[in-house]
């Protein structure tokens, strides 16, 4: 598969605004794990006409193409009548099915192969080559040598060519992995201005690709995701399965990166089939990592961790280390959430064996904030001080190299915004307008994150010293979350309801508050088993959370049992947000075991306001009761509103609650 984690010193810039965001929310590893891959796919047409169904093959099953190609180089090498550019160009195949595999080293000998065997006359097959070794040199002083190679290859191609597009592709890709995206970001819109003809739509789709990973290191989401869409819709068209999961991936890696995670599950779901029909186990193992990732930021360790554990067995079994740290990292962050930070401590203590110098700088200090909190979970205090110590430095140093490298690229960009507007038929393709805009918004982003990435130090700084103190119980029994959901708990929902109606009264506007309750639960429990029980009410509390508006409260009352505020609106805005949650829960889904019984995830409520003269929560909450009680004795799935809640109504409420009634 060709996605390819970057050696340390060309690592992805991911955007640090999740990740303090993450770290804030204690729930998520937080560390930009996306690799800085690209599919190395066959760029310029092999001036063959008998071979390009095999270099067309390439993109559909690299694993043949490979096979083909290297049993027509053997049967070639004997034989002195085959002309030496075909045996160049059967080198290139193998070269570049290789590179699509990850077999590196492999690509990188083909390559050389080829070399010696085309002359360096800017042929089709010789720029080929030249693209395929660039694309596998990883270190620095290499990547240099390359740049300087193809810098001077791409001046000497007529513009507009094939030629020049994938040159100035594979340039623009190298500049990225130097860290030098001010460049980087020139060389790639050029080619993707140079490849706007349809006659070079391959050339277009390779360049987006590659333009869609950069804009992705500066955290333009949506333009990576535009990019890349391009991409897709390219490989869709020629039935190009290889590239396509490779494609897929990437595009699930955005999403992820950009707090999209359902649609990067979709992504990496069809990832993982597309990589399964081809054989490709490693980009199985990708697709499985990201999805345990994914499966974190929502919430649902558990669920993830079987991803995790397959990832890890695979690249263990390639040797790919640094995979397995990542695979490792992942599955300690699901210990932590599952209450056990010895065995969580234990693995981050392997992973940050050699202090983080084989992995990726920038997911560094993220591992070292993860074990601080597993050391003082574990009672650590003066290692987790220390550990916290570490992520601060790093994360600054981080920070200062994201500030340095935005303003060069800002004017890049801004260089690159003034040749755009001379140039309509690019200006439509690609408004660098509205990327310069996105990147000082994401310039703001950073200084906003950076002081609430101190918040956070001071919050878990404070956290270490009280717990010193011999406070740690006290600060346990204080604890406001509820472990399964991430929602509030009951005690903290009282708290929340308190202050809510106190202020409600106040100022003399409503509070409504509904009593929500799961339909035949303890069935589904009985017959799904608890952990489907756990899952049900894991993604309610997903759905909840994605439907609140600012001052609503979503919070677990008990079991199956969820109160719901929802200040300062009228009670028919208040009874549709109920029934627009009521409907989104029928979308939960229970296994096959289910069916049998008729079972599916339904939830019933009751509504009451707090314009009936009430002047305690518990009175409320007794006629939210009633109207819950109703809900069920009706056939359940139901909203039902307090009898003494139509007051507080519309006009046009009071008519329904009344005919519901009769």
């Amino acid at each position: 598969m060709g996605i390819r984690a970057q050696p340390p010193q060309h690592h992805c810039r991911g955007p640090l605004r999740l990740r303090l965001q993450a770290f804030l929310a204690a729930t998520a590893l937080a560390v930009s794990l996306l690799a800085c891959a690209q599919a190395h796919a066959e760029c310029i047409e092999l001036p063959i006409p008998d071979l390009q169904p095999l270099a067309t093959l390439e993109d559909v099953n690299a694993n043949q193409a490979l096979a083909k190609a290297r049993a027509l180089i053997a049967a070639g090498v004997g034989d002195h009548s085959m002309p030496p550019l075909r045996l160049a160009a059967l080198y290139a195949i193998e070269a570049q099915s290789s590179s699509i595999l990850e077999l590196d080293a492999d690509a990188r000998a083909a390559a050389l192969k080829g070399l010696a065997l085309a002359t360096p006359n800017d042929n089709p097959v010789y720029l080929s080559l030249l693209i395929s070794y660039a694309e596998t040199v990883y270190d620095t002083p290499g990547l240099r040598q390359q740049v300087d190679k193809l810098t001077t290859t791409a001046a000497r191609q007529p513009r507009g060519s094939p030629g020049s597009a994938c040159l100035l592709k594979t340039l623009g890709w190298l500049q990225h992995r130097l860290n030098r995206d001010d460049l980087a970001v020139g060389t790639l819109t050029n080619a993707f201005r140079d490849s706007a003809l349809p006659a070079l739509a391959r050339q277009r789709a390779r360049v987006a690709e590659a333009l869609a990973m950069v804009m992705d290191g500066m955290g333009d989401f949506d333009q990576a995701l535009d990019l890349m869409q391009q991409t897709l819709s390219w490989e869709q068209a020629h039935q190009a399965v290889q590239l396509l999961s490779v494609t897929r991936y990437l595009r699930g890696a955005i999403l992820l990166e950009k707090g999209d995670y359902q649609p990067a599950l979709a992504e990496f779901a069809e990832t993982r089939e597309l990589a399964r029909q081809l054989a490709d186990w490693q980009g199985v193992a990708y697709a499985d990592l990201r999805t345990c990732e994914t499966r974190i930021q929502l919430g649902q360790s558990a669920a993830g961790r079987p991803a995790c554990e397959a990832a890890q067995a695979t690249f263990a079994a390639a040797g790919v280390k640094d995979l397995v740290k990542q695979a490792r990292a992942l599955l300690a962050h699901a210990d932590l959430d599952a209450g056990q930070p010895a065995r969580a401590l234990a693995t981050l203590n392997e992973v940050l064996d050699q202090d983080g110098t084989d992995i990726v700088p920038r997911a560094v200090p993220q591992l070292y904030e993860l074990r601080a909190r597993a050391n003082a979970a574990t009672g650590n205090h003066a290692a987790a001080y220390a550990d916290l110590r570490e992520y601060v430095q790093r994360a600054r140093a981080v920070s200062d190299a994201d500030r340095a490298r935005s303003g060069s690229v800002l004017r890049a960009r801004f260089r690159v915004d003034s040749e755009m507007e001379r140039n309509a038929l690019l200006q439509r393709e690609l408004s660098l307008t509205r990327e310069r805009a996105s990147l000082q918004r994401d310039q703001l982003d950073r200084r906003a994150d950076l002081l609430a990435a101190g918040a956070a130090v001071i919050l878990l700084l404070s956290y270490i010293l009280i717990a010193q103190r011999g406070h740690r119980r006290a600060l346990q029994r204080i604890a406001t979350e509820d472990s399964l959901t991430k929602l509030p708990n009951r005690r903290r929902t009282a708290e929340l309801a308190t202050a809510a109606l106190s202020e409600a009264i106040a100022t003399h506007t409503p509070l409504i508050i509904a009593l929500v309750d799961l339909d035949h639960f303890k069935l589904i429990n009985d017959v799904c088993g608890h952990a489907v029980g756990d899952r049900v009410l894991t993604e309610l509390a997903a759905l909840s959370r994605s439907m609140l508006r600012n001052g609503e409260v979503m919070g677990r009352w008990g079991g199956e049992e969820f109160l719901l505020l929802l200040p300062a609106q009228p009670l028919d805005l208040a009874l549709a947000r109920v029934e627009a949650l009521r409907t989104a829960a029928l979308e939960i889904a229970l296994p096959e075991s289910a069916l049998p019984a008729g079972l599916r995830v339904s939830l019933s409520a009751g509504l009451a306001t707090s314009y009936e003269g009430a002047t305690s929560l518990d009175e409320v909450i007794a006629r939210a009761d009633v109207a819950l009680y109703e809900a069920k004795k009706q056939g359940r799935n139901l909203v039902r509103v307090a009898d003494e809640s139509v007051q507080a109504s519309t006009t046009a409420v009071r008519r329904a609650l009344r005919a519901r009634r009769q």
